[in-house]
């Protein structure tokens, strides 16, 4: 099992929080912690989740409730390149629909519809498309 990394880089007025490994029970509160630190760094969030090669609820917990936190206090808080599998709770519960999710860190730093997941009819993020073999 990989080691479970976390990195803030600062771009504009913007902080992307890059995740990479397993995020579960175990490390959902230094997930937490991590992604309160981001948000005290800036008001507008983007979390990197391309990286990410498991995600439990808890984890989608913690994401749901830094979202709402950020948006509660006028903030912006995005997912970048998460993988359906690992979000599909959120589109179950509706949730999706409310919470920005992009293909691409670029796409979430444009902060424009191009790479932005809208329903579940549109193309999931992080998903490789399918090929015919």
């Amino acid at each position: 099992m990989a080691e479970l990394r976390f990195s803030i880089e600062p771009h504009g007025a913007s902080v992307v929080v890059s995740v990479q490994g397993e995020l579960d029970v175990t490390s959902s509160q230094r997930f937490d912690d991590f992604l309160s630190e981001a948000a005290a760094e800036s008001d507008q969030v983007i979390l990197d989740m391309s990286k990410v090669d498991f995600m439990d609820t808890t984890a989608l917990a913690v994401i749901v409730g830094h979202w709402r936190r950020q948006a509660d206090e006028g903030g912006r808080f995005v997912l970048a390149g998460a993988r359906y599998r690992y979000t599909k709770a959120l589109w179950i519960t509706g949730l999706a629909d409310r919470l920005p999710m992009y293909d691409t860190v670029d796409a979430a730093l444009a902060g424009t519809g191009s790479g932005a997941a809208s329903g579940p009819g549109a193309s999931q993020p992080g998903e490789p498309e399918a090929s015919a073999g």
